[in-house]
């Protein structure tokens, strides 16, 4: 009794886990979606806003570009082929392969009855490696690299991660279970070997009562003998002793029903008992063809995505060329190495998070290490900015002619100020002067130059250099060998079109 209800307790903990584990792969499947949503989103070349949320698509979505969510969509490790493709495959597409293929194989051993097959439920965990491992690589990539905190990739990362934990505990639970199976089968084997020492013992008492006729009638003259007793002495015998009841032989007819009767409830036994017959593992072949189908699961979407992206081609090169790039007055500040052959201009605002997230892009595609790059300060702080009623980021004309006064050190002053950006808006916001206080403090040889007349006519004349070249007041902006890129392929179609920019530039001289 205990030992059945032990092995029915163990048989309901291994489906409830698989159970568990098919809700970790729809959760990690939601969280998938709404990011390849989210992605998919920005094909047309605007603008959208992102969800970023640990209910997968329940917030309403960020416009602002402030989230975490945000850095790591735009970043260059939230797809591939991005040269190729515009935008790139997001790797969230097949995350979402991945997540419905252990979500059919987690119902495939539900329904097969194999929760207790240990190639199954070790076939299951290896199959969750692949999105726990990759998990781990982006979960680092995203602390250390983008120190961004996206949620809908925190709760890929955490249903990977229980998955995982879950498809070990039911390969060792599995491995547990076949183990009793192989006891309790050594057991039955006895016990078929008691039952046929049984019948062989049937066998000899039935031999037994085939003994001669002659010993059969000197049995019955014995017996006939005993009972002529003296019957005085038979009075006595029966007032000191009790009566005695007399035992009857089982027939051999009668043996047989019984010894069939057992044999029958044995066998009735053995056959109503979940673990007394297992079933055989799953064979290799059938595992071969679960691989397969899941790199058909990852495969064919992602071929399908290749195929139906948009052709921007078109676009490249389309939004224009600079009226008079030539710099007489010398306000575009060089920024690197000026002796390559393609040339990249970026007008810029020191405290734009557009600006920033653009720098961090480019710096990551290989075309930084092929141009010669120039940048434009174009301050959006109506402080030094008369094109603007209201600063949009106050601080920022400090911040430019800390820029400006450092020369040879400007990608410096731009490194601190990108990475201090919205402290030093709060600052300048709360206390006018503060951004100018806040550089000279951290770049102590420029307190003399910031702020100062000869510096201030300098960004002056930058802003007028945007003028003159009817440059819309808006940051950042590129432009390679004097063509704009569009405002709409600065962020996930940058590689995309940098590439054939850049391509084409080096082509024509």
């Amino acid at each position: 009794m205990v030992q059945a209800f032990l092995r029915y307790a163990g048989a309901m903990l291994t489906r409830i886990l698989h159970v568990l584990l098919a809700l970790a792969a729809v959760a990690g499947f939601l969280f998938s979606a709404v990011s390849t949503s989210d992605f998919t989103a920005h094909l047309d070349r605007q603008v959208h806003g992102i969800h970023c949320s640990f209910v997968p698509g329940a917030d309403t979505p960020d416009v602002s570009g402030s989230s975490g969510c945000h850095a790591t969509l735009m970043s260059p490790y939230s797809s591939v082929m991005r040269d190729t493709v515009w935008g790139g495959i997001p790797v969230s597409l097949p995350s979402m392969a991945v997540f419905a293929y252990l979500l059919v194989c987690a119902l495939a051993i539900l329904v097969l009855r194999k929760p207790d097959d240990p190639r199954a439920t070790g076939y299951q965990w290896l199959a969750w490696t692949l999105p726990f491992l990759t998990s781990c690589v982006f979960g680092y990539l995203s602390l250390h690299e983008l120190d961004a905190a996206c949620k809908l990739c925190i709760g890929i990362y955490t249903a990977s991660t229980v998955g995982f934990l879950l498809a070990g505990v039911t390969f060792f639970a599995a491995r547990v279970a076949a183990s009793s199976r192989i006891t309790l089968g050594d057991d039955l084997d006895d016990l078929g070997s008691a039952e046929t020492a049984l019948d062989e013992r049937v066998v000899d008492a039935r031999t037994a009562r085939a003994l001669p006729e002659a010993e059969t009638q000197l049995e019955r003259s014995e017996i006939a003998a005993d009972q002529t007793i003296d019957e005085t002495s038979k009075a006595d015998i029966e007032l000191d002793e009790p009566p005695r009841r007399k035992v009857r032989l089982a027939t051999a007819s009668e043996m047989d029903r019984r010894i069939r009767s057992v044999n029958a409830g044995n066998r009735r036994r053995r056959e109503e008992s979940p673990t007394s017959a297992p079933d055989a593992p799953t064979g290799f072949g059938v595992l071969a063809l679960a691989f397969v189908a899941g790199l058909a699961f990852v495969i064919v979407p992602v071929v399908a995505y290749a195929a139906q992206a948009p052709d921007f081609e078109r676009f490249v090169g389309a939004c224009g060329t600079l009226a008079h790039p030539e710099d007489e007055g010398h306000v575009l500040v060089p920024l690197g190495s000026q002796t390559r052959e393609v040339t990249m201009l970026e007008v810029l605002d020191p405290l734009c998070p557009s600006c920033r997230g653009f720098e961090r892009r480019f710096s990551q595609h290989p075309a930084a290490e092929q141009v010669s790059r120039r940048v434009l300060l174009f301050p959006l702080d109506a402080e030094c900015n008369r094109m603007l009623t209201t600063s949009l980021h106050p601080g920022a004309c400090a911040i430019s002619e800390a820029v400006l006064c450092a020369e040879e050190d400007a990608d410096e002053v731009l490194a601190w100020a990108f990475d201090h950006q919205e402290e030093i808006r709060e600052a300048e916001t709360a206390s006018a002067g503060a951004a100018r206080r806040m550089a000279s403090e951290r770049f102590p040889s420029l307190r003399s130059c910031i702020g100062s007349a000869n510096v201030r006519a300098e960004l002056n004349r930058s802003l007028r250099w945007a003028v003159a070249n009817q440059l819309p007041v808006l940051t950042p902006q590129v432009y390679v060998n004097e063509t704009r890129i569009c405002d709409e392929d600065t962020d996930l179609g940058l590689d995309y079109v940098l590439t054939r920019l850049t391509s084409r530039a080096g082509g024509a001289r």
